[in-house]
């Protein structure tokens, strides 16, 4: 959120300083602490000032976003966690050749989680300034 003070040339100067940050996610949805603290670490990201943060699932990772996920009372939910991350402006795509591969088509999926392909993900790898696998 910019402040109106601001001209729109030193709005454009202070969008140019957000850093792009991509984190590529492997591993299943649970039993793996790396998918949870990768999900809290982007939503950490997503309510900085300075960063666009995009979530990036591949192999079992994309069972992170099948909605209606039931976790024991006082469990983590991790369909949940990625609508928080996405409302806070994080950007979330699933591997389309790894959703294939499980059996999952986008009715399965939260609508925030859209599927996305190896060409995407090159060129946001590209565009990256901080790229983080887990």
């Amino acid at each position: 959120m910019w402040p109106s003070a601001l001209c729109r040339q030193c709005r454009d100067r202070e969008h140019d300083r957000m850093k792009k940050v991509l984190l590529i996610l492997n591993q299943p949805a649970y039993g793996a602490d790396e998918t949870f603290n990768a999900i809290r670490l982007a939503t950490a990201l997503t309510r900085r000032d300075d960063t666009d943060v995009t979530v990036f699932m591949m192999g079992d990772a994309v069972t992170c976003a099948i909605a209606g996920q039931k976790t024991p009372e006082g469990y983590y939910s991790l369909d949940r966690m990625l609508r928080t991350f996405d409302r806070h402006g994080g950007h979330i795509a699933c591997c389309g050749t790894c959703l294939d591969a499980r059996g999952l088509t986008k009715e399965h999926l939260i609508v925030e989680a859209p599927r996305s392909n190896m060409e995407e993900l090159a060129a946001w790898t590209v565009e990256a300034d901080k790229v983080l696998t887990f």
